[in-house]
């Protein structure tokens, strides 16, 4: 690691020396590290780059995570609200050493947070159990932040999961995009045209008074979910960048699209790509063992909507990308946008063929 980098972790507060700096998780929008402390003296820490083309206002994302955290603790602290008593944690932030909850340094806007020890996380799911503790670990945190008046948080990426403001900026840059067009990227222009109509099915819920803005994660795919490494339960959600008022579809949509694909979000072997509706049974039962408490029956109702729409929101994301010069989403080759576009519409169109199933199924864990 640059010098760069050791100079911004030793402007932490940290509890103990540090003896190595580690790239950590894959994620598309910030950069993350493992900074290892010496002799186990004390727990190690996660540093983050926010990347700030796309959250603007740094200052907000943290003071949004902090909101959250406190809500948790006070929430924890009155008894927990999971049937099952999962442990639940939240890392806590470090602060810089001059006393700030991060750090500002060369153009660049830095945070560090505790590593949750005894913890690990999964690409795909490995087991039916763990799908329902997956499912469980977002209820849990849904349940746990549901009561935060929605209006406390700063809406830190305006559309954010707002399905027809990403086909409105899609539309946009497919009229003016000059990449070529493959016969693959033809596929997914086509995709999108057959089913934009539909992309409005949450919003216009929320329009209508049936569904209603709460706190969400905004970004709740399996890695993000902690699952403990002896009990294999779930303990922790993290990456909180994306907390916003939002509906709490779009995070059950985004976790159920994530676990529910066994072969991932960057496969190849696009003709394989299905959505495991035993999988979905699992985790959703999983999810409403905790939160079926807050629930509407209109939320319920919305269930199979937002499942069939997060893969084609995912993949309209990928294909505007794409089209646009991959501005975005980080990417390891030329077309990865594409490729990634693709295995989320074959993911929805596997949704599509299992429809009346995905309904009964809801129905069945009323």
């Amino acid at each position: 690691m640059n010098s760069e980098l050791w100079a911004v972790v030793e402007a932490f507060a940290l509890p103990a020396p540090v003896v190595a700096i580690e790239p950590l998780g894959h994620g598309n929008v910030n950069a993350t590290y493992r900074v290892r402390l010496a002799d186990g003296a004390a727990g190690d820490g996660v540093l983050q780059r926010l990347n700030t083309t796309v959250f603007r206002q740094p200052q907000l994302v943290m003071a949004n995570i902090a909101a959250v955290a406190e809500h948790v603790e006070r929430r924890l602290a009155q008894g927990n609200p999971d049937p099952e008593a999962r442990p639940w944690r939240m890392p806590a932030l470090v602060p810089s050493r001059s006393g700030e909850p991060w750090l500002e340094r060369g153009g660049s806007f830095w945070r560090m947070l505790t590593f949750l020890e005894g913890t690990r996380s999964v690409d795909t799911i490995e087991s039916p159990d763990q799908a329902r503790e997956i499912g469980a670990g977002l209820g849990l945190f849904h349940a746990l932040i549901h009561d935060l008046p929605a209006e406390q948080l700063a809406d830190t990426l305006e559309g954010f999961h707002v399905t027809p403001l990403y086909l409105e900026r899609y539309k946009a840059v497919l009229a003016s995009s000059e990449r070529p067009r493959c016969e693959r990227c033809r596929e997914a222009i086509a995709f999108v045209a057959a089913r934009e109509a539909g992309a409005g099915v949450l919003e216009e819920a929320l329009a209508a008074g049936r569904l209603r803005l709460r706190p969400i994660h905004g970004d709740p795919k399996i890695n993000n979910l902690l699952l403990c490494n002896d009990s294999g339960r779930a303990v922790a959600l993290i990456d909180l960048d994306t907390v916003k008022p939002g509906l709490v579809h779009y995070d059950i949509g985004d976790c159920l699209r994530s676990a529910c694909n066994p072969l991932g979000e960057e496969t190849d072997a696009l003709d394989a790509v299905q959505f495991d509706l035993n999988l979905a049974e699992r985790l959703l039962h999983g999810y409403l063992s905790v939160a079926r408490g807050f629930l509407s029956d209109a939320d319920l109702d919305a269930i199979p909507d937002a499942i069939a729409l997060l893969p084609f929101e995912l993949g309209l994301r990928f294909l505007t990308d794409h089209l646009a010069g991959d501005t975005y989403f980080t990417i390891a080759r030329p077309g990865h946008n594409l490729d990634r576009a693709l295995v989320q519409f074959r993911l929805a169109e596997s949704v599509e063929r299992q429809r009346a199933q995905i309904q009964a199924l809801v129905e069945g864990l009323r």
